[in-house]
């Protein structure tokens, strides 16, 4: 009796119009990556998820963004792929470290590098399948932890990603000669920024990323977070100020930082609700709207 009820329960149109509109949105975001980028993608994860299809479009046009969503919703990769086109459609040279991704958690680091090495080895692979170039791109990890032999390496050839902890990139700083592999930074990512941003690890991770400015001019900041409020204090506490105007008539103004919440749990069970009647929907919306 259950499987007839379940069977007969009609699909409501709204669902399916909502479905498809989810669908033509996770493909018009996929549509700001290389070709390839795509094609690796579609294979490996399927679709963005709804953090992603929010976050993409922003984080290509530069803006600054804090962008907070459950764990496992692809926050992470959300921050690293558009970088990552960047470095393979050669907007970005190599051989200068171009990224910093810094995390308050030093334990959580090397797991970060392995999960963006796995992308980065998968794409390199299909980039060699389809003949097409593929950058080196380098990712190394810096904390107190790392050995004097692996400092002078990475100073050597810098890596184009960094992943560092607030303290580590506070050390950096104060070195000359370190500081001459942070003169080309594009973009910094701030991860776990809600267990930072009330204590003094907090003050000192902000003032090192405003220290870079002296380096390398300004550069696109992208924090991410699973909770963090109140959203509009910490936007703020991201951006920071710039200066403007004369030396006589320096004028400080707020750097804009654009505010993606993810649905949380709506867009969670809304995932379950697809999961769940699946065969129907996927059937209705190809016969009727596909």
């Amino acid at each position: 009796m259950v499987v007839k009820k379940f069977e007969s329960k009609k699909i409501n149109h709204e669902d399916a119009k909502d479905t498809k509109k989810e669908f033509k949105m996770s493909k018009n975001v996929l549509e700001l990556f290389h070709p390839l980028i795509q094609t690796w993608f579609k294979n490996e994860i399927g679709i963005p998820t709804d953090i992603q299809k929010q976050a993409w479009s922003k984080i290509a046009a530069g803006e600054h963004i804090l962008a907070t969503a459950p764990t496992g919703s692809g926050k992470t990769l959300t921050a690293f792929l558009w970088a990552i086109n960047q470095f393979i459609t050669g907007q970005w040279s190599c051989g200068q470290t171009r990224v910093i991704y810094i995390s308050p958690m030093k334990a959580l680091n090397n797991d970060i590098q392995k999960n963006l090495l796995r992308p980065l080895n998968q794409l390199k692979d299909l980039f060699e399948k389809e003949g097409a170039p593929f950058p080196s791109i380098n990712v190394l990890t810096r904390s107190g932890d790392t050995s004097q032999r692996d400092r002078r390496t990475m100073f050597r050839k810098p890596p184009e990603i960094l992943i560092i902890t607030p303290e580590s990139l506070n050390i950096l700083l104060t070195s000359k000669n370190n500081r001459l592999m942070l003169t080309g930074i594009e973009t910094v990512i701030l991860d776990e920024i809600h267990s930072v941003a009330e204590s003094k690890r907090g003050t000192h991770l902000i003032t090192a990323v405003d220290r870079l400015i002296l380096l390398c001019g300004e550069f696109q900041r992208i924090a991410l977070s699973a909770t963090v409020r109140p959203l509009l204090v910490i936007a703020d506490f991201i951006g920071g100020y710039s200066m403007a105007g004369s030396t006589s008539e320096l004028v400080y103004k707020k750097r804009p930082v654009s505010i993606i919440e993810s649905g949380g749990l709506s867009i969670i069970l809304k995932s379950l609700f697809l999961i769940h009647f699946r065969p129907q929907l996927i059937n209705y919306c190809t016969d009727r709207y596909f």
